[in-house]
Parts: C-alpha cells; structure tokens; sequence
C-alpha cells in the first residue's frame, strides 16, 4: 500500500504498547481489504489520556484501540459510551464522532466469537471463573449475558469477588455469579466444569506462575480458557490438558476483538477467510 495524503490513520493507546500485535491484525485486514489504512502503536505517559484522546480527534485519527491502564479512565474523555461497555465499566474501541468519539467494548464479543470457533459453549454452562479483576469482570458479564446457568467466580480476595458478583447480578437481573475465595474450591458441585482464566497471572516472563496450584482443581475441568496467549502454552493450559481437558490460550481474543474493532471502523464485515489469515500471521509469532 501507498501511504499518501488519503491514508487515514488508527492506532493502540496505553502504557506500555511497544509489544503489542494489534498492528498485525489491522495492517493484515487493511491490505486484504484494500483499504488506504495503517494502525500504529500511540504510548500514552500517565495522566495523559485525555490530552491524547483530544489530540486524536484533532488529527482526525478514524478510531483507536485501548488497552491497560486507560480502558476505566478513557470513559470521561468521551462523546458517547455504548451501553455494554457502560455496563462492563471499560472501553477499548474509539470510533470517531462529531466532536470527539464513541467508545465501545469489543473484547467481550470477541471472547465469545473465539469460544464459538472452538465450539466452547456458554448456554446453560456451570462455569469457573479465575479472577476479579477488570478482564475477569467482562467475562463475567458475558457469562450471565450469554446464559450461564451459574459461574463460581473465585478470587484470591473474596470481598472483590463480591462486589464483582453483586454488579454483574444486578445488570443481569439474575443471581448467576457467586462469589467464592480461592482456597475454597474443594466445595464445588462435584462435576466437570469449563473454566476461564482470567487474571494474568502466567503471562510471560512468568510463565511457572498459576493461580491455582493443586491437581484436584484441575481434575473438574472439561474445558479451560486462557486469556492470556503468551506463552503459547500457559502453566493453567497444561495442568488443565494433564487432567484430560481440552485447553486454549486467548489469541483468538485478541484477534476477533481486533475483528469487531476493525469492522466499526470500516463498515465492513470480515470474513471468516480473512480472520484465518490474520489468525495464522499472529500465531507465527508463537510457532
């Protein structure tokens, strides 16, 4: 592609950006689509965020992505927050609007579109959720949306837990998260579970780390999901597939949150031809 005076611009806001893969997915998808586009990652030094928003819209970038630490404080420096990202109390997609921008929640959605190419089901599903945290809690959300029958949300620290399950609950009109501490997971319903990790403990360079070091944990799970994908092959994935679960890592979270992002953007709808192109560019970084 020409970059010339037509070349519209998106990027990734947040700190640090310099690992980020996003630039693949967008590029990728650009190219593909032969859109006179280029993605680029946009550090941000704290207390910052609202200069850097502002200064998009001035330089009329089309639309960014977000990621940690902003995607709670990004919410004031906004036009508009869409209602499930309102919900879920975190954004990571700009779109450009008069006067500013739109901001939006693609990661929930692009969890469920990864589960749904792997055939993990959420419906009616009793669930085990690790975590508390700001993924975790969109995850949650999905849960109840997406109609768990239950999600047994354990947390190292149980009044977190709660004020997790006490939120979502009351979104979701239903008692469906319950809050439980970490050590306590020996009292779960004696059956098989699929069960989402969603801190990022075991993200790389501490690839040993687990939240939960015990095989008889592992032993009720049917099913694990990592959101993590770096390392490929995360501690939690391992003492999962060692039980005899299935496991995955959460790349393809990334790649269809990246998806829904780049089809708000553009007005597009990407194929599933597509996204296994961009799919295999990023797992060539891993293997």
């Amino acid at each position: 592609m020409e970059i010339n005076g037509r070349t519209r611009t998106c990027g990734l806001i947040g700190n640090p950006v310099e690992h980020t893969l996003s630039p693949v997915i967008h590029n990728t998808l650009a190219e593909r689509f032969g859109h006179n586009l280029v993605y680029v990652p946009f550090p941000v030094e704290a207390g910052r965020i609202e200069e850097a928003v502002a200064g998009a819209s001035a330089l009329q970038i089309l639309g960014l992505n977000v990621t940690v630490p902003y995607k709670g404080e990004v919410i004031p420096c906004l036009r508009e927050v869409d209602s499930l990202a309102a919900s879920i109390g975190a954004v990571n997609t700009l779109v450009a609007v008069p006067g500013g921008y739109k901001g939006y929640n693609t990661d929930m959605e692009g969890l469920y579109r990864a589960m749904v190419t792997e055939d993990i089901r959420i419906a009616d599903e009793e669930i085990i959720l690790l975590g508390a945290g700001g993924a975790a809690r969109a995850v949650a959300y999905l849960c109840a949306v997406k109609g768990a029958q239950r999600v047994y949300l354990l947390n190292r620290t149980l009044d977190k837990a709660q004020k997790v399950a006490e939120e979502v609950n009351r979104s979701a009109d239903r008692q469906v998260i319950l809050p439980m501490a970490l050590a306590d997971f020996d009292s779960l319903p004696d059956r098989k579970f699929l069960a989402i990790q969603g801190t990022s403990v075991g993200l790389a360079p501490h690839v040993e780390d687990v939240v939960i070091d015990d095989e008889k944990f592992y032993a009720r799970i049917h099913t694990g999901f990592d959101l993590i994908y770096s390392p490929w092959e995360t501690r939690f994935m391992k003492l999962v597939k060692a039980n005899g679960g299935q496991a995955y890592n959460g790349l393809k979270m990334l790649l269809y949150q990246g998806i829904i992002a780049y089809e708000l953007w553009n007005g597009v709808e990407v194929s599933g031809a597509d996204a296994d192109v961009v799919y295999g560019k990023l797992k060539a970084h891993f293997i």
